[in-house]
Formats: structure tokens, C-alpha cells, sequence
């Protein structure tokens, strides 16, 4: 079989040194331990010594021994390992002079470590890569990574890169095969034939129907909302979301659903029935949240750019034309005013000052004329002071009432302690704006407050004990506007206008997906294990930093947290504890691992040099390890 799925970079550094080790690399796979030093240095040869050595670390590294060519080392990793054993470089060459030795040493570091042949660990393999192909959307070529990680960290040693390429594609396949399969059986035959309908061009029409309930609203306006609105009930009239899907990851729902809504409808006829079926449900699946996700987006654009803030925009501009008439008429008031306040009481002959005398000051400044009209630009100019805007409400009350009934029975709406107010009133809400007259005890009258109590209970021309029905629907939309925007309320079958704590596993759920989620992840169902693994390595870093302190150079330990500091950036630089235990460090923070924290390191296991994600652990004791210096 091919490896055609494979990079280049992949096939080059299988099984073999691509490049130079890194420093992080030499000392995570060649820094000897105890146990490997005292192996080595009885060997009766330098060569010999150091050729054991550096397949050690070699076989650490890769993954497998170089028999064939055991010279076939970087000469960064000989010289790091001559150091540490006190012996030239340079008898490295002599190595190979004798080939069956490298062998020998093969089998030794083998039965000493307990490395074994592929064929011992491939059932565990496969059992590995088909957790990760059910619960991940990772690729061929992240999954060959993947393996190769596998098969280090649990000392097998690798196979050929065929056998290895093959067994991925392999379970890849199957694992796929059977994921259609399960959904394909929870789909019923009225449905599928439904969903099968949707890749159905109609006459004298250019798209087919699945590609059309892609195209989401493309303006902000009420007449879009409704549409929008119209559209996520269609999806949901198809009835995907009643399917059960539980046994089923989400990214791998996620995954179908992108691929179905990605192909063209010729493509998706040509699948196979059993694929088909489930992209097709994936897609639907996805849709259904799609559209209500779709639909309130386009509610939160209305409400902050359309309705409430245009209102108040459109009522300041209006004072704000009057402007210049409200300057002229205040000015010949405040010219009365003045005059009457100045005016006294009384003459200095004692004689009390009569209206028909002050009248006759303040006409000699504003003629009676001019004072009344000023005062009646005045009164047209400075109403109410929300009159204004309850009148641009009122004008828009047209763009909401059309989707309000719309709103609620498509959207299933939830919310928390704090948002259950806004939901009791927006589903109470279509039945009041159907009616001619509210009552103010009919309404959530805990929503209307501030300025709302005024637009509410206090219009203009409105009848004792009623309420304003425009701006109690705009009210109650802004609550749930702002409410939305918390997640005090949420929709129910949204994603990004959803309950985030929906997407989490609990109960059976999360009973009959954790033996895969677990296997995928190389952890236990229970955390004890895996917490003293990390304090075991933590507690080693530490005691190998002490011990190496002595003979460290570049690490003065002075006063002040300044000096400190600078001090220990110094010795970062040539002094590195190895990444288990800063990984280590991260995870522990000194707190107590809950298991969903655990859970939440998808792979928090070391890599060789192969690849590039997945952390830093070097596989070897380090407990007892020599000390640096």
C-alpha cells in the first residue's frame, strides 16, 4: 500500500535523525540516569561504552535501534553523550567495526527496559488509534503521528513504515465505516427519505434545497427577521433533532456536518447510502442551530442599531433641529423673567406694585405679543421629555410585532434564576400585543423600570389602568436582548446563542462515552495514578535542580527580588528541568486535579522528535538521575 497520505518531513524522519536534536531533545532522550550509566560504563571498550549509550537514547528518541547503520547519529547527541561518560567523541567511528555488537546491545537495552517487538503491542495500538479516530476529528496524517507517540511512549518498537501506514489507514476506515453505520440505523426511512429530498434542485430553480437553507438572512429589517425565523422552523420541521446521536462525539458530528454543508449536491447523491445518510443528518443537525444562531444574530443587530438606539438617535435629532427656535423663544423669556425679578414689590413710596404696572415693565423689554409666542415654541419644542421617542417606538412597533409571535414559537427559550423573568414575559407576550387593550396588572411590571415606567404606564392620551403595548414590547425585547447577551437567557437548540453547560457529558452520557474517551486520552478512569505521576516527576525535577546546584556556574543566588530574578533568567538559560516536570508543574498549580480537568488534557503525553504536539516526557527513571552540573 502507498504512503502516499504521509509528508515528506513524516517519511524522512521515520525511524531515523532528520535533523540535530534540539538541547530540549538532548537532555529530555540522552541525558543518562543512574541505571543507564552504570550499564554503559561496564562495557570493556570506549567504543563499546559509548555506542551502548547512544542507542539508549537513540531507541528513547526514535523509537527504534539502528542495527543496520548504528553510526547513523547526529554528531550533537555523540558528543552530548561522550561527555556525560568522560570519553573522546571520536571512538565513536569504531562502533561499527564489529556489527553483530550493535545487535547485541539492541537485545540488552531491550530485555533491560522492556521494550517489545510491534507485533506484542499492535492489538493495544489499535484499540488506541480507534478511540482517537471515534472521539477526534484528527486526520491520516495526525493520526500516523499519533501512533508513532503511542508506540514510543509504551516502548514498542516501531514496524515498518508501511505496516505502521497501513494499520492507521486501516482502522481509520473502519472506524468510520461504523460511526455511518450508527447513524444510518437511528435515522427512520420517512426521514431520510426527507433529507434525501433536500439535495433536489425544483423546477426553475438554480440551487438545490439544502443549498438554499444554507444561505442565511443577507439584511438587517423586520421582513428579514421573519424570514429568518421561517427558515430555522423549516429545518426544524425536518425533524433531524429528534434523532438520538448520543453514542455519537460532537466534533465528529461537527466534522460530518462541515463536509455536508461544504458539497455540492451532485457530490453528496454519489455517497454511499450509509454515509450519506449520516452527513446528511450531521448536516440538518447542524442546521437546526445554524438557523436559530442565524435568527437572534440578526435580532441583536436590530435591537442595537435598527429600533431601540435608532429611536433615540431620531428623537435627539429632532430636539436638535429645534434648536435654534428653543435659543430665540428662551432668550425672550429669560428677558421677562429678568425683568420680574428685578422689578420690587413695592415703590419707595410704599405702595404695592400692581400686575398692570409689572406688565407694563416686561412689555417695555418683550412685547406681550413676542412673550406669547415664545412660550408657545417652547411648549411645541420641550414636551414631554420622552415623548419623542415613545413616538419613534410607536412608528417602529410595525418591524417587531410581525416576528414576535414568530420569535417564541420557534425559539425554544431557557434561561437561569436571573433570566426566567424575561422568558415568562416574551412567551406571555404574543398573546397581549393580539389584543386591543392591557391592563398594567397583565404585564411583568418587575421588567418596567427607569424610563420604561414612563413609556409604559404614563403615555400621552392613555386610559387609566392601561399600558402602552408598543413599548412594552419593545421593552420586554430589550431585556431579552440584554439578557441573551449575559446567557441569563439562552436558546435551547442554538450554539453560539446557547446553554454552554448543555455541550458537557454528564450521567449516562458521559458513562457510555468515558472507556473511549479515556483510551483516546491514555488515561485512567480514576485520577490517583495519574497525580502521583506528576508529583513523582515534580518531586524528581526538584531533587535533580538541588543536586546540580553546586557545580552550576551560571546560578548566583543573591538578594533582592530584582537581582533574583535576574539571577534565575540566567540560570533558565543554562540549566533546563526537563519538560515533564515543568508540564508537570502547570498541570499540579498546587490544587487538587478535579477529573474533568484531567480530562481536559487531550494528550498531555510526551512526543518523540517525530512530531510536534503533544508535550515532554522522557519515558526513563529519573528519580536516581545524574546530577548536573
Amino acid at each position: 500500500m502507498p504512503v502516499e497520505y504521509l509528508s515528506a518531513d513524516q517519511e524522512a524522519r521515520y525511524g531515523r535523525f532528520a535533523t540535530e536534536p534540539s538541547p530540549g531533545e538532548l537532555e529530555q532522550f540522552f541525558r543518562l540516569d543512574t541505571k543507564a550509566l552504570g550499564l554503559a560504563r561496564v562495557k570493556r571498550r570506549p567504543a563499546t561504552r559509548l555506542g551502548w549509550a547512544v542507542q539508549w537514547g537513540t531507541v528513547r528518541m526514535l523509537g527504534t535501534f539502528l542495527t543496520e547503520d548504528p553510526t547513523a547519529v547526529p554528531a550533537a547527541a555523540v558528543r552530548f553523550v561522550a561527555e556525560q561518560l568522560g570519553i573522546a567523541n571520536e571512538h565513536f567511528a569504531e562502533y561499527g567495526t564489529r556489527a553483530q555488537t550493535a545487535y547485541e546491545h539492541a537485545w540488552e537495552i531491550r530485555d533491560e527496559y522492556g521494550y517489545r517487538d510491534f507485533a506484542a503491542g499492535e492489538a493495544e495500538l489499535r484499540g488506541f488509534l480507534a478511540a482517537r479516530v471515534w472521539s477526534s476529528l484528527e486526520g491520516p496524517r495526525a493520526l500516523f503521528d499519533r501512533a508513532v507517540v503511542w508506540l514510543v511512549n509504551n516502548r514498542v518498537l516501531l514496524p515498518g513504515i508501511t505496516t505502521l501506514v497501513r494499520m492507521v489507514a486501516a482502522v481509520r476506515q473502519e472506524e468510520n465505516d461504523r460511526l455511518h453505520a450508527v447513524l444510518y440505523e437511528a435515522v427512520l426511512s420517512d426521514l431520510r427519505t426527507g433529507m434525501v429530498r433536500l439535495l433536489e434542485v425544483p423546477e426553475r430553480k438554480r440551487i438545490s434545497e439544502l443549498e438554499r437553507l444554507r444561505l442565511g438572512p443577507m439584511r438587517v429589517s423586520g421582513k428579514a427577521m421573519e424570514l429568518a425565523l421561517e427558515r430555522a422552523r423549516e429545518v426544524h420541521g425536518l425533524g433531524a433533532g429528534a434523532v438520538d446521536v448520543g453514542r455519537v462525539p460532537a466534533a465528529r458530528m461537527t466534522g460530518l456536518a462541515r463536509y455536508g454543508l461544504s458539497s455540492k449536491a451532485p457530490t453528496l447523491k454519489k455517497l454511499e447510502v450509509t454515509r450519506q445518510t449520516a452527513t446528511l443528518l450531521a448536516a440538518v443537525r447542524h442546521l437546526e442551530s445554524a438557523t436559530v444562531d442565524d435568527a437572534l444574530d440578526l435580532l441583536h443587530a436590530l435591537m442595537a442599531t435598527k429600533l431601540l438606539a435608532k429611536a433615540e438617535r431620531m428623537g435627539n435629532d429632532a430636539k436638535l433641529k429645534a434648536l435654534p427656535q428653543l435659543r430665540k423663544a428662551a432668550k425672550k423669556v429669560a428677558a421677562a423673567v429678568d425683568v420680574l425679578m428685578t422689578t420690587p414689590p413695592a415703590t419707595e413710596a410704599g405702595e404695592v406694585v400692581s400686575v398692570a404696572d409689572a406688565w407694563s415693565a416686561i412689555e417695555a423689554v418683550v412685547p406681550r405679543e413676542q412673550l406669547a409666542a415664545a412660550l408657545a415654541t417652547i411648549a411645541a419644542v420641550v414636551p414631554d421629555g420622552d415623548a419623542e421617542w415613545r413616538a419613534e417606538l410607536v412608528a417602529r412597533y410595525g418591524t417587531v410585532r410581525g416576528f414576535i409571535r414568530l420569535l417564541v414559537e420557534v425559539i425554544d427559550f431557557g434561561a437561569v434564576e436571573a433570566g426566567a423573568p424575561v422568558v415568562k414575559a416574551l412567551k406571555q407576550l404574543p398573546d397581549l400585543i393580539g389584543r386591543k387593550k392591557v391592563g398594567a396588572e397583565e404585564v411583568s411590571t418587575e421588567l418596567v423600570t427607569g424610563s420604561w415606567r414612563r413609556l409604559v404606564f404614563a403615555g400621552p392620551n392613555l386610559p387609566h389602568g392601561l399600558v402602552d403595548k408598543a413599548a412594552y414590547s419593545f421593552c420586554v425585547l430589550e431585556h431579552l436582548h440584554r439578557s441573551l447577551r449575559r446567557r441569563d437567557v439562552f436558546a435551547t437548540g442554538g450554539d453560539r446563542w446557547g446553554d454552554p453547560r448543555a455541550k458537557l457529558l454528564a450521567g449516562e452520557k458521559w458513562r457510555a462515552a468515558e472507556p473511549r474517551v479515556l483510551t483516546a486520552l491514555g488515561l485512567e478512569s480514576e485520577p490517583a495514578g495519574h497525580l502521583a505521576e506528576l508529583a513523582s516527576a515534580l518531586h524528581a525535577a526538584y531533587v535533580q535542580v538541588a543536586a546540580g546546584l553546586p557545580g552550576n556556574s551560571a546560578l548566583q543566588v543573591v538578594g533582592g527580588k530584582e537581582s533574583s530574578s535576574s539571577a534565575v533568567r540566567s540560570w533558565k538559560i543554562a540549566y533546563r528541568v526537563p519538560g515533564a516536570a515543568l508540564w508537570a508543574r502547570s498541570r499540579t498549580g498546587g490544587h487538587s486535579c478535579r477529573r474533568c480537568a484531567i480530562l481536559d488534557d487531550v494528550s498531555g503525553r510526551a512526543q518523540p522528535a517525530h512530531a510536534d504536539a503533544i508535550g515532554d516526557h522522557s519515558g526513563g527513571s529519573t528519580a536516581d538521575e545524574q546530577p548536573r552540573a
